[in-house]
C-alpha cells in the first residue's frame, strides 16, 4: 500500500514538474481592421473551387476600403488570406478628395500596398492628370509610375515620356527616354517645346529641371542645357554647365546663361562667348548679354571682339563692347559698337591703342578718341582723335584731328615726321599713296638717291603739305612758299633731329592678337593735352541786342542801388 502511494507520488511530482516546464500560450495580435482590405458591397458573392480554390467571386458594383483608400470595380476575385484582390472593369481608386485612379484592370496587394491598375489608366490629382496603359501605384511611398508611355496633363504644360513617375505627396514627376514638353498644353498653340532624355517636373511651380541633353524651342530662339531649370509660365530658363542659345544666327554660351525667351534676352555669366554668323562677328568676356528685339549685344570684365567680316581678322581689346543696331529689319539699317577703356586692336595689316572706340556700319568709320595711336605697316599716326574709314575688307583713308603727327621709322636714330593741325591719308587697296598735312605744318624727312643711300633731311616749316607714295616709297611732295633748309646726315643739329612735339610709342604697339591683353600706357609726360576748342563769338544781331539790354538793366539797377 505504501508503494502505490510512493509511485503515485512520484508521478503528481512528474506532472507538476512537466507543467512547471511547458511553456505558457502566447496572445498573438489579430490584423488590425485598418491593415485588413475588407470588402464592402457586391451584388452577388460565391465560391468556385474547380475555378480557383482560394478565391471569392464578386459580382456587380463591388467595393473594397483598406485605410482611407475606396475601390470600386464591376467585378472581382478577392484573396482574403493573403488581403489582395484582383478587380475587372471599370476600376476606380478613390484616396481622399485629391486623388483618383481609374482603369480596365487592377491587381491590389494589400499587405505591400501596391496597386497595379492595367489599361486604360488615368490617374487624377488636382488639377494633374497622367494617362498611361500601366501604372503601379505604391501607396506607401505615394509613388505612381509608368513604364509602357505615358502622357501628363496640367494647367500649363503637357508632358509625354517612355517612362516616368509621379508623387501625389510632393507633386514632382520624373520622365526618362524620349521626353516632350509641351507649353502650354493642347488644344492650345504651342510656344515652346522641351525635348530630354531626362527630366524633372513640379506641378505646383510648373518648374522643369533640366538634369540630361535638352533642347528649348521657343519661337526662332532655341536653348541646349544638359543642367538647368525652365519656369514654363514665365518662359524664363535659369541653364548652367555651358549651355548655349541661338537666335537668327546669333549665339550665346557661357558658364550659366539666363533667358528671357519671350523677351529675346540672353545673359552669360563666365567665359562669355556671343557669336554672330550673320555679320561674322563674336565678342567674348566674362559676362555677355543679348537682346534680339532690338539688336542690341554687350559683352564686359576683359572683352574681346573678333571680326572675321573683312579678309583679315580683327582682335580688339576693351574693358566693355557695346552693339547697337539701328532701323533694325529695314533696308536702311546700319550698326554701332562701342568700346571703352584700355582699347587695344590688332590686325595684321592695322593696330590700334586708344581709350575708346566707335565703330559705324553707316560709314564704315571707325572713330578713337583720347590718346589714340594708329600703325599702318611702318607708319605711327596720333593726334587728339583719328577716324578710319574702311572700303570692303580694306583701309580707305585715315584723319587725324588736332595735334596730328605721323612717324616713319628709318633706323633707331633717323625718322620721317610729319607735323600739323590735321593730317589725312589715303590707301588704294591697303597701300599708302598720298598724305596730306594741315595748319602749322612742320616736316622732318629723310631723301634717298638712287642707290638707297641717304641724302640728308630736309627740315621744312609751311601751312600745307602733300606727299605722294608709290610703292611705300615718297614719289614726290608738294607745298606751297615754304621755309626749309636741308642738312647733311652727320650736321643734323641735335634741336632739329626731331619735331617738338615727336614721339615714337613702338613699346605700346600691339604685336600679335595675344597682345591685345597687356595693357601698356604711355610714358608719363607723352600724353597729349587736350586743346582747348573755343565757340565762335555771337554772330547774330539778336543776341547783340539782348546782351545789350542785359547788361543796360544791370547797370541801372546798380545806379539806383
Amino acid at each position: 500500500m505504501s508503494q502505490r502511494k510512493s509511485i503515485a507520488l512520484i508521478g503528481l511530482l512528474f506532472g507538476i514538474c512537466v507543467l512547471a516546464t511547458r511553456p505558457m500560450p502566447q496572445h498573438t495580435p489579430s490584423e488590425t481592421t485598418e491593415d485588413k482590405v475588407l470588402l464592402l458591397h457586391a451584388d452577388r458573392l460565391y465560391y468556385d473551387e474547380r475555378r480557383h480554390a482560394t478565391a471569392q467571386f464578386l459580382v456587380g458594383e463591388v467595393a473594397f476600403r483598406h485605410g482611407d483608400v475606396l475601390m470600386y470595380c464591376d467585378s472581382a476575385l478577392f484573396y482574403e488570406a493573403s488581403n489582395s484582390f484582383d478587380a475587372f472593369g471599370n476600376v476606380r481608386m478613390l484616396q481622399g478628395d485629391t486623388l483618383t485612379l481609374t482603369g480596365d484592370v487592377l491587381y491590389y496587394n494589400g499587405l505591400d500596398q501596391l496597386a497595379r491598375v492595367r489599361h486604360n489608366v488615368v490617374l487624377t490629382h488636382r488639377e494633374t492628370i497622367l494617362y498611361t496603359d500601366s501604372l503601379d501605384y505604391d501607396r506607401l511611398y505615394e509613388l505612381g509610375y509608368f513604364f509602357e508611355g505615358g502622357r501628363l496633363v496640367d494647367q500649363d504644360n503637357e508632358l509625354t515620356s517612355d517612362w516616368g513617375e509621379y508623387s501625389p505627396a510632393t507633386r514632382e514627376a520624373v520622365f526618362n527616354y524620349n521626353v516632350r514638353l509641351v507649353n502650354p498644353a493642347p488644344p492650345a498653340e504651342p510656344q515652346t517645346t522641351l525635348i530630354s532624355d531626362t527630366l524633372h517636373y513640379n506641378t505646383r511651380t510648373a518648374i522643369a529641371h533640366i538634369i540630361g541633353p535638352s533642347n528649348i524651342e521657343h519661337g526662332e530662339s532655341h536653348a541646349y542645357s544638359e543642367l538647368g531649370y525652365y519656369m514654363t509660365n514665365e518662359k524664363v530658363a535659369y541653364l548652367l554647365n555651358r549651355s548655349i542659345l541661338t537666335e537668327n544666327g546669333k549665339r550665346l554660351v557661357g558658364d550659366s546663361l539666363v533667358w528671357l525667351a519671350d523677351e529675346k534676352i540672353g545673359k552669360a555669366y563666365g567665359n562669355a562667348i556671343y557669336s554672330d554668323a550673320v555679320n561674322k562677328n563674336m565678342f567674348r568676356g566674362h559676362y555677355g548679354y543679348y537682346d534680339d528685339s532690338i539688336g542690341y549685344a554687350e559683352a564686359s570684365d576683359s572683352a574681346v571682339l573678333t571680326d572675321y567680316s573683312q579678309r583679315d581678322t580683327l582682335y580688339a581689346h576693351a574693358d566693355t563692347f557695346k552693339l547697337f543696331t539701328f532701323n533694325l529689319d529695314t533696308d536702311s539699317m546700319y550698326r554701332v559698337l562701342h568700346g571703352y577703356y584700355h582699347v587695344r586692336a590688332f590686325r595684321n595689316d592695322v593696330q590700334a591703342v586708344c581709350d575708346s572706340v566707335v565703330y559705324s556700319s553707316l560709314d564704315t568709320c571707325m572713330t578713337m578718341y583720347r590718346d589714340p595711336i594708329l600703325w599702318q605697316q611702318g607708319q605711327q599716326l596720333l593726334g587728339e582723335e583719328i577716324k578710319a574709314f574702311f572700303n570692303d575688307s580694306t583701309l580707305d583713308s585715315i584723319q587725324v584731328l588736332r595735334q596730328a603727327l605721323s612717324v616713319e621709322r628709318i633706323d633707331s636714330v633717323h625718322y620721317n615726321q610729319v607735323a600739323g593741325k590735321e593730317m589725312h591719308s589715303y590707301f588704294n587697296g591697303g597701300e599708302l599713296y598720298l598724305t596730306t598735312s594741315v595748319g602749322n605744318v612742320f616736316v622732318n624727312f629723310y631723301p634717298f638717291d638712287d642707290d638707297s643711300l641717304m641724302v640728308g633731311m630736309n627740315h621744312v616749316e609751311t601751312t600745307l603739305l602733300k606727299l605722294y607714295l608709290k610703292d611705300r616709297k615718297v614719289d614726290r611732295i608738294w607745298m606751297p612758299a615754304a621755309q626749309g633748309t636741308m642738312y647733311p646726315v652727320p650736321l643734323v643739329p641735335p634741336t632739329v633731329l626731331y619735331l617738338d612735339n615727336f614721339a615714337w610709342f613702338d613699346y605700346i604697339r600691339p604685336r600679335n592678337k595675344d597682345d591685345i591683353f597687356d595693357w601698356r600706357p604711355k610714358h608719363a609726360g607723352s600724353e597729349l593735352k587736350q586743346s582747348i576748342q573755343r565757340s565762335a563769338p555771337k554772330q547774330k544781331l539778336s543776341d547783340v541786342k539782348r546782351m545789350t539790354s542785359t547788361s543796360t538793366s544791370e547797370s541801372a539797377t546798380t545806379a539806383k542801388q
